[in-house]
């Protein structure tokens, strides 16, 4: 039942990538919509948990707030009904041709989705082929003394019927498969629905168990998903335990037969939570703020902040976290180019601290690269989509010259500023101008450039591109004057010349990186070389 649960899950996750993928764009919507979100989203993972822990996952990566979580975790809820209302029905009857049949489809099938199909539809099969297993194994209990004993009191002591069952599904991560076990006992009639019912409040607090073990990796508010999700499920068998009887006549009302009953109960359970507590949320999200506060920031490790391992299931999520892990890099690297011409134009003894501080920063940009492209390693594991390949590529390029630019920085213009300050001479006016709009022009073209980068427009990357060509010819221009005033016999000018030409080369080589961001961006790329 247990590797059922867990191949129909993958099974119908790959199969509704592309509908996960719209889900997940939408979750910004209203409360209403993020409920249905969260209940498609958990019947396609066959776990509330794994929607949970998706959640947990998306906010500690900052790619949602917790505020948004709310409505999506109470639908997950009332998702994870839906497989335990198809195990209630006398599907075990046709297991195996079930089985048969996603086996054909997945082996038949030539479409990655229709193979993922019939995988989801296999695991259903074991699923249903597990319940008449587990059923007919428990049939010889019906005489176990013993046993009926337990049961006995199990039934008229719900508080720790609750605890145990809570206990058991948090031990193997799934409420359908702990009310599968109660819905198998009914079906040899060693269990009424009073006894069920505390089998299913207790399913229903142990199923958060998962996402917080997911959650307390965090430093982030990603632990107060999960301590909204244990919040909604507790202070729901609180509100309902008072009333377990007028419940229990509630269900016994719905359906003829102990196992719909079984399986109405933990439906209308969730569903009334949901719609409890859904003009809550806000309250229940500041209720969880205080229980789950952030840590103190404390003066850390330089690291990534958002290359959560968690999203390598789901290639489009762990694109977008590389994106904006990449995004962080490129600002390090533009805060190191504007700071970068300040060592050329102050007093020599007052810039060793600014050239360190921009040295300490090309050592975050290593880090950063490292990290990225190591992730990004691992998702290349995963079978990505011709669409997700061609980001996962435009990603590594964008990497690979904002590692080039802060190289050149740390390596050669830092070299030139340290070189000035040890022979303390400085620019003449017009050198001074001339490299300040230099600078000036590149930098710009950098922004611009992570611009066209973020909001994927090409006609801002053909102005990157087209600005190469500007950039070369004022490099030339402004060569030529430092030549004539070294003609005019201009003293600063011939102390400074060699620093002074090698900042304008280098200015115009950390210009052609930023160019190379710009090219994947633009149809029809130049025939201009890329150097």
């Amino acid at each position: 039942m247990l590797y059922g649960v867990q191949i129909a899950g993958e099974g119908l996750n790959q199969a509704g990538e592309k509908q996960i993928k719209s889900l997940l764009a939408s979750l910004t919507r209203n409360r209403f919509f993020a409920l249905i979100s969260g209940v498609i989203l958990t019947f396609l993972t066959q776990s509330s948990s794994a929607t949970t822990i998706m959640l947990v996952s998306l906010v500690d990566s900052g790619l949602l707030q917790v505020a948004k979580t709310m409505g999506i975790i109470l639908g997950a809820d009332i998702g994870t009904t839906i497989t335990v209302q198809l195990i209630s029905f006398k599907f075990h009857n046709y297991a195996l041709g079930i089985v048969a049949i996603g086996l054909l489809i997945m082996f038949l099938s030539s479409k990655k989705e229709l193979k993922a199909l019939g995988k989801g539809i296999l695991g259903f099969g074991l699923i249903f082929l597990s319940l008449e297993l587990l059923a007919s194994g428990m049939s010889p209990l019906k005489e176990n003394k013993l046993f009926l004993e337990i049961l006995t009191e199990m039934g008229e002591a719900p508080v720790f019927t609750i605890l145990f069952s809570a206990l058991l599904t948090a031990l193997i991560q799934s409420s359908a498969v702990t009310i599968g076990l109660a819905i198998s006992l009914s079906l040899n009639d060693l269990i009424n629905l009073q006894t069920a019912i505390p089998i299913i409040l207790g399913a229903n607090i142990g199923t958060c168990g998962t996402a917080l073990l997911a959650s307390l990796r965090s430093k982030t508010e990603a632990r107060q998903v999960a301590v909204a999700h244990i919040l909604f499920k507790i202070i729901g068998v609180v509100i309902f335990y008072p009333f377990l009887g007028l419940f229990q006549s509630l269900v016994e009302l719905s359906a003829g037969t102990v196992i719909h009953q079984i399986a109405n109960a933990h439906t209308f359970f969730n569903v009334i939570i949901a719609f409890l507590f859904l003009p809550f949320t806000s309250q229940l999200y500041k209720l969880a703020q205080k229980l789950a506060p952030l840590p103190k920031e404390k003066e850390e490790r330089f690291g990534p902040k958002y290359l959560n391992p968690e999203l390598l299931s789901t290639p489009s999520l762990a694109l977008a976290s590389a994106v904006r892990e990449t995004i962080r890099m490129a600002e390090i690297v533009q805060d190191m180019l504007a700071l970068s011409i300040k060592p050329f134009m102050e007093m020599p003894y007052s810039v060793s601290e600014l050239i360190e501080k921009i040295e300490a920063s090309d050592d975050k940009v290593d880090i950063l690269d490292r990290e990225i492209r190591f992730y990004l390693t691992q998702l290349a594991q995963k079978a990505l989509s011709e669409e997700e390949a061609k980001k996962q590529m435009e990603i590594l390029s964008l990497i690979y010259n904002l590692e080039s630019i802060g190289d050149v920085i740390d390596k050669n213009l830092m070299e030139l500023a340290k070189k000035r300050a040890r022979k303390e001479v400085r620019f003449s006016k017009e050198g001074e101008q001339n490299l300040i709009e230099m600078h000036k022009a590149v930098y710009e073209n950098l922004v611009l450039a992570l611009s066209a980068f973020t909001t994927r427009d090409e006609t801002i990357a053909q102005q990157v591109i087209r600005n190469k060509s500007k950039i070369r010819e004022m490099e030339q221009e402004f060569y030529q004057s430092h030549i004539r005033r070294l003609e005019q016999g201009c003293m600063e000018s011939f102390e400074t010349s060699r620093i002074h030409l090698d900042l304008l080369s280098n200015l115009r080589r950390i210009n052609s990186y930023i160019t190379n961001l710009a090219y994947p961006l633009v149809q029809k790329q130049s025939s201009e070389p890329k150097t």
